[in-house]
């Protein structure tokens, strides 16, 4: 847990005021404690948790469950209005901005995006529903990407329309 929290410091440039430091420290102990024994102490955790987790949400307007998977260096640049689905998984190094959801398609599906590495996630995006998004992606400011990305691509537009990342 330390180690990460230590990472995602650096990520955020050190800076310890980032409230999306504030939001990956409390759901890096959210993850952490499903691994603590004896069971009364873990419930205890899981009361703390929720406290924490409800406290950030309301100070910073993120939403990112424990439940949720996400990899090293996990950037939240910007705050507010932020929604991840805890059925959401995250690669390494992405970077997300304010307004992005990234969630179920259908409430009755419980399916939400698979994010691959290296992926920045422009404002106000919206990744909905079982798809995925391959590695070195950029999602567009205020995209609605329901499809899949392939990798090496950019996804703009509303709909999301897919083309070639060009370097």
């Amino acid at each position: 847990m330390f180690e990460n929290i230590r990472q995602d410091l650096k990520a955020h440039g050190g800076k310890w005021g980032a409230q999306g430091f504030w939001v990956l420290v409390v759901y890096r102990f959210g993850r952490w404690r499903y691994g603590v024994r004896p069971s009364a102490v873990r419930k205890f955790l899981s009361l703390i948790y929720r406290i924490l987790f409800k406290f950030v949400q309301i100070i910073t307007g993120i939403e990112l469950p424990c439940e949720a998977q996400i990899g090293r260096n996990f950037v939240i640049d910007h705050f507010g209005g932020i929604v991840i689905s805890g059925y959401a998984k995250f690669g390494d190094n992405c970077r997300i901005r304010n307004g992005v959801v990234v969630g179920l398609k259908r409430v009755d599906q419980p399916c939400a995006p698979v994010i691959g590495n290296n992926v920045d996630i422009g404002a106000g995006a919206k990744i909905l529903g079982p798809i995925s998004i391959g590695n070195n992606v950029f999602i567009g400011a205020n995209a609605v990407v329901l499809t899949d990305v392939p990798d090496d691509c950019v996804a703009i537009g509303v709909p999301a329309v897919v083309k070639p990342r060009l370097t």
